[in-house]
């Protein structure tokens, strides 16, 4: 238990932060991507959907599952708690409180994470649907 204890946040930070960056660095390579995409040189549709979408699926994994990874900090940093408390014999209301808010930056960190992925998600998919009305024009 000592050294959940001591690595929780390591833990947790860790594999937010390893997230956020993946989630940014797809984003921005997509958005690149895009940017440089010439839709005359495409004739297959299904070819032209697989360049589009691809790593948006790593963007919209680490939008669905960092609030998971932050609840599951949480969880883990209030179950520390109580196991203090039972350990200690004392029940003082604020080494409660103080482990509560403690334990609930995860769940706060996991969002921090999980809403900006999602708002890249969506505005990704946007302008893979934009892009695929453009090139279904330039086939007509």
């Amino acid at each position: 238990m000592e050294s959940l204890k001591l690595y929780l946040d390591t833990m947790v930070f860790g594999t937010l932060g390893v997230m956020s960056f993946f989630a940014l660095w797809f984003a921005i390579e997509r958005l690149q991507y895009y940017q440089r995409l010439e839709l005359e040189k495409y004739h297959n549709a299904d070819e032209l959907n697989v360049l589009l979408t691809r790593n948006l699926t790593i963007i919209s994994t680490v939008g669905a599952n960092a609030p998971y990874v932050g609840l599951l900090g949480t969880v883990l940093g209030i179950m520390i708690t109580f196991y203090d408390i039972g350990q200690g014999g004392e029940i003082n209301p604020q080494v409660i409180m103080v482990g509560l808010a403690l334990a609930l930056k995860a769940t706060a960190a996991g969002l921090v994470v999980a809403i900006p992925a999602i708002v890249f998600y969506n505005g990704l998919l946007r302008k893979v649907d934009v892009l695929t009305a453009r090139w279904k024009q330039l086939q007509a």
